[in-house]
């Protein structure tokens, strides 16, 4: 299938109908408990004749703007893909949470995507980690993971599991936050996933590079970012076949203002494209 997302005109957003969307917000600590089933969630499709896609966003823990970036990823994305029907869950600032929507057995089975943009680093339970990637891995449902996602569950036992999952291996960022000039990789053969930034480097309006110690079997690197304390060009985007489950990665998420920005949306939109792809 071709990705055709390059620097979109972005209009003003139509109007997103997200039922049952679901915000958690807990103290740091804490977990998440519900009484009922994750809601179901439905849009009313804009396109006739055309499925909906059940998309799952997992969100929150430490610090990120997660109560406006849920909006930035959700609307952006259905900008481009009208007939996406949201379930959000969020959680509030906290590194130690363990999710518990993923403590349902089946949780991932109502859904045909999901994204992670969570920031839980102090979770140290490797089995409640290992359930999470056992989750896409029986299911082949695929993923896009989210910045600080790359720095989730670090500290648990079974750390590599997840870093396998999203196709990675980072434990640190850079310590000074700036603009970013992002190359796509002449390596991947010019993947129409960075289409938006082929032959123009994309200077990021604010960033904070991840430094990453390992890129995972599996895993094609589809633009770097040179990192002013490495010496060395980092990954920041990338895509992983893990085991039968596509998996798009994005390490640039930061600030809101990058998410905004025409190219992290049009980049997001064609990996959306490519891990729903057949």
């Amino acid at each position: 299938m071709p990705l055709l997302h390059t620097l979109p005109s972005r209009p003003a957003f139509a109007a997103l109908v997200v039922l049952g969307v679901m915000t958690t917000r807990l103290t740091h600590g804490q977990e998440a408990k519900f009484d009922a089933p994750i809601a179901k969630t439905s849009t009313v499709p804009s396109e006739p004749g055309k499925s909906v896609t059940r998309a799952l966003l997992i969100t929150g823990g430490c610090c990120h703007d997660y109560q406006n970036q849920k909006q930035i990823i959700t609307e952006g994305l259905s900008q481009q893909f009208p007939n996406i029907a949201w379930t959000i869950v969020q959680y509030s600032d906290g590194r130690d949470v363990r999710a518990d929507v993923y403590r349902r057995g089946n949780w991932i089975n109502d859904f045909d995507i999901v994204i992670h943009n969570e920031c839980f680093g102090g979770v140290t339970d490797g089995e409640f980690v290992r359930g999470i990637v056992d989750a896409h891995r029986r299911t082949k449902i695929p993923a896009i993971v989210v910045h600080c996602s790359m720095h989730s569950y670090r500290n648990a036992p079974t750390a590599d599991v997840w870093r396998e999952f999203l196709g990675v291996t980072s434990r640190r960022h850079e310590k000074v936050k700036r603009s970013l000039s992002v190359v796509a990789s002449t390596e991947s053969g010019k993947h129409p996933i960075v289409e938006p930034i082929a032959g123009k480097p994309w200077q990021t309006p604010n960033g904070e590079l991840y430094i990453i110690e390992k890129v995972w079997p599996g895993t094609t690197v589809l633009a770097t970012a040179s990192s002013k304390e490495t010496g060395k060009d980092e990954p920041v985007i990338w895509v992983n076949q893990f085991d039968g489950v596509k998996v798009f990665g994005i390490s640039l998420g930061h600030h809101n203002e990058t998410m905004q920005s025409d190219p992290w949306q049009a980049i997001v939109a064609n990996g959306w494209q490519w891990a729903m792809a057949d």
